[in-house]
Order: C-alpha cells, then sequence, then structure tokens
C-alpha cells in the first residue's frame, strides 16, 4: 500500500499557518478573529480528509463491482 504523504504536508502547513496567524491576531488583541481562523483551518482540513475518504470509498466501489 502506498502512502501519500502529500497530505500530511497539507495539513501540517494549514497548522502552521493557523497558528502563526493565531497568535498575530491575538497579540493585536482581536480574539474574535483569531478564534474564527482556528475554525476556518479545521473546516479546511476536515474536508481535505472527507475528499480523501469519498475518493477511498470510489476506488473501493469500483474494485468490488462486477
Amino acid at each position: 500500500m502506498d502512502i501519500n504523504v502529500d497530505i500530511i504536508f497539507k495539513i501540517a502547513a494549514i497548522g502552521i499557518i493557523v497558528a502563526v496567524l493565531n497568535q498575530v491576531l491575538i497579540r493585536a488583541g482581536r480574539e474574535d478573529q483569531a478564534m474564527m481562523t482556528t475554525l476556518a483551518g479545521i473546516i479546511v482540513v476536515l474536508l481535505l480528509i472527507v475528499h480523501m475518504i469519498n475518493n477511498f470509498f470510489i476506488t473501493v466501489k469500483t474494485l468490488f463491482q462486477f
């Protein structure tokens, strides 16, 4: 089974960007925007994972069709 490291790098990059933005916004006194940035990052990561799961199920479906 081939491991796709690309998704790990994408998630890590999103995490780093969100963490930096979060700290900048908190230090600027914009806690509400910092929280929204964190939530947006979580949503983006979840969308990436859902897309991968969808692709997995499509592959499994095509493998088991007769």
